[in-house]
C-alpha cells in the first residue's frame, strides 16, 4: 500500500523523516519528496509549505506524482477549545473551512459545488489508539495564525464544536475529496488562546518540548494498515 503524507514545515518534517526507512530525496515542481518505508507500506512525505495555496499545490503533486491510496496530514495546530490541552492530538473527523464565504445564499465555510465538511478516512480514524490525549472532532482551516480568543470566538461561532485551527487541512482535504483519496488530518495541539497570556510565545515554546512521541501516532496508524 502507498502512503502519502504532508507537513507544512521544515520542523514538523524533521520529525517526521526520522520514522522513514531507506529513504530517497526527489525533487519536482519545487517540491521536494522522500519515499521509504514504514512497516510494509510504500511511503512518500513531503512539505507543502503554509498555507492553503501551497498545500493544495503540494497535494496535488503529490497525488499525481505517487497514486497514494491514502494521505495523511501531520503537524500542529493551535486549540480551539478548552477541553484540548497543549501536546494533545486532534484527529479531524471533519475538515472545514472558516475563513471562505462565496457570498449570499452561501453557507460560511462551504465552497461553492463542493460539500461543508471533508470526512476523514474512517479506517484510518478506527486505527487511533485508545488515549485521553488524542481527541476526534473538526479541524478548521483558514490562511491565518489564530492567537487571540476574539479569532476564536467569532470561528466558534460559525463551527461551535471545532477542537483545533490550522492553516492546510481544509485545501488538503479538499484535493483528496477531488482526486477520490481518503485522508486524514492529524495535528498536535502547540498553542490554545485563552490558555495562556502570550499565545505566540507559547507556540514558540512548544518547538523546545515538542515530544517526538506525538508524531510516531503516525507511524503506529500505517503499520497497523
Amino acid at each position: 500500500m502507498k502512503i502519502g503524507i504532508i507537513v507544512a514545515m521544515r520542523k514538523e518534517l524533521e520529525l517526521l523523516l526520522p520514522l522513514l526507512h531507506d529513504s530517497e530525496e526527489s525533487r519536482m515542481g519545487g517540491f521536494v519528496f522522500y519515499r521509504g518505508t514504514m512497516g510494509a507500506h510504500d511511503v512518500m512525505v513531503m512539505q507543502c509549505g503554509i498555507g492553503k495555496v501551497n498545500a493544495a499545490m503540494g497535494t496535488l503533486m503529490l497525488v499525481n506524482h505517487f497514486s497514494p491510496n491514502y494521505v495523511i496530514n501531520s503537524g500542529v495546530a493551535g486549540g480551539a477549545d478548552f477541553s484540548i490541552s497543549v501536546m494533545d492530538m486532534v484527529a479531524g473527523e471533519r475538515v472545514a473551512y472558516h475563513d471562505v464565504w462565496c457570498g449570499p445564499e452561501s453557507e460560511v465555510g462551504r465552497v461553492q459545488g463542493l460539500p461543508l465538511y471533508f470526512e476523514g478516512a474512517q479506517k484510518l480514524l478506527d486505527m487511533l489508539p485508545e488515549d485521553e490525549g488524542i481527541h476526534k472532532g473538526l479541524i478548521c482551516s483558514g490562511d491565518q495564525f489564530i492567537d487571540k480568543m476574539d479569532d476564536v470566538k467569532r470561528i466558534k461561532g460559525n463551527f461551535p464544536d471545532v477542537l483545533a485551527v490550522d492553516m492546510e487541512s481544509g485545501a488538503i482535504a479538499q484535493v483528496c475529496h477531488l482526486c477520490s483519496v481518503p485522508f486524514l488530518a492529524l495535528r498536535v495541539i502547540s498553542d490554545s488562546p485563552g490558555a495562556s497570556h502570550d499565545n505566540t510565545r507559547q507556540y514558540l515554546d512548544f518547538w523546545d518540548d515538542a515530544p517526538r512521541e506525538s508524531f510516531n501516532i503516525v507511524k503506529e496508524i500505517i503499520t497497523k494498515l
